[in-house]
């Protein structure tokens, strides 16, 4: 496990303004080694749930699950976290960097960009690729 300290002496100037700690969403739903990592409330994934079925795998786990069910995360895919707005996808990127996942990225956009993802155009194009 690394340290916070660690984590946070990474994140430079050059860190951020690389925005390597980013994924759009097209480009995650189309890594074949990635993951969605949904941390919205149980509330939420009801209300509005994406399953990616044509995309990548989604884990659901409320960011309040997250140090309970860590186990279900795994470190050989390329994780993308992801929230209605950002802040809690924030939150675990830098938790599971913390806790040594270094295949983790935040999708950017909250709901908007992921759904525009998902139109028929671009669906159908994801699915012939």
């Amino acid at each position: 496990m690394k340290k916070i300290e660690e984590v946070l002496r990474s994140m430079t100037f050059e860190f951020f303004g690389s925005g390597s700690h980013k994924v759009s969403p097209s480009s995650h739903i189309s890594d074949k080694n990635g993951v969605v990592l949904d941390v919205r409330s149980k509330e939420e994934h009801e209300t509005v749930a994406f399953s990616l079925i044509h995309h990548v795998p989604v884990i659901h786990i409320p960011i309040d699950e997250i140090p309970s069910r860590i186990g279900e995360i795994p470190k050989d895919k390329q994780v993308g976290t992801f929230c209605s707005s950002g802040v809690r996808a924030t939150m675990v990127y830098f938790y599971l960097r913390v806790l040594g996942y270094n295949n983790v990225r935040i999708i950017e956009g909250g709901y908007e960009e992921l759904v525009s993802e998902l139109k028929p155009g671009k669906l159908l194009k994801q699915m012939k690729s």
